[in-house]
């Protein structure tokens, strides 16, 4: 947003955000933008002029989502314990790439056409991971030689094989086997005994 916006004005964007992203998780990026204007309390004509196109909509509802789940990370830590926080996390990891699921018809070209933003989700979902594995390794928690990037490719490799949400229960099972895999007193790597 160029310029910032009234109080009343941020709170609408927020909630059609908010909204977009519930709509855009459960019904794809065809969820119909009067339904979405109607469900956040606004006239249609309110989110036209703050996103003129599906695909405005679109990218920032996914910039949305991913700078909360990002943002989240210092929350948590605030309020948890390192390693609940990192599982806190990553519940809320598979919740967001549900609602990029929901996305994924659109998402390829927006983030093709729209400059910086597939490195911004990138490096804002790797400094979130670092964050919260420092944390866990500064309070014993989690072992030293974990990369970043592995946490984030486990996690998607989770969320490819749960991706809907009747299989939620079976993500946050496969969390806490990747979390146990985390603590300090196991080996990691190529050779890590079986």
């Amino acid at each position: 947003m160029a310029r910032s916006l009234r109080a009343d004005a941020r709170a609408n964007h927020e909630r059609l955000l908010e909204v977009a992203a519930q709509a855009f998780a459960q019904e794809g990026t065809e969820a119909s933008m009067k339904a979405i204007a109607a469900e956040a309390g606004v006239g249609i004509g309110t989110l036209y002029r703050r996103f003129p196109t599906r695909e405005d909509l679109i990218e920032a509802t996914y910039r949305n989502e991913t700078d909360r789940l990002c943002a989240s990370a210092r929350q948590l830590l605030d309020e948890k314990a390192p390693q609940a926080a990192l599982r806190t996390w990553m519940e809320a990891f598979v919740d967001y790439m549900l609602t990029k699921r929901g996305m994924a018809d659109a998402l390829p070209v927006i983030l093709a056409t729209r400059e910086g933003l597939r490195l911004h989700s990138r490096d804002a979902l790797k400094t979130a991971v670092t964050t919260l594995l420092e944390a866990g390794i500064a309070a014993g928690e989690v072992r030293q030689d974990v990369a970043p990037n592995d946490i984030l490719m486990a996690l998607g490799g989770i969320t490819l094989i749960t991706g809907h949400e009747h299989e939620r229960d079976l993500a946050s099972r496969l969390i806490t086997l990747l979390l146990d895999g985390l603590t300090p007193d196991r080996e990691y790597g190529p050779t890590a005994t079986a």
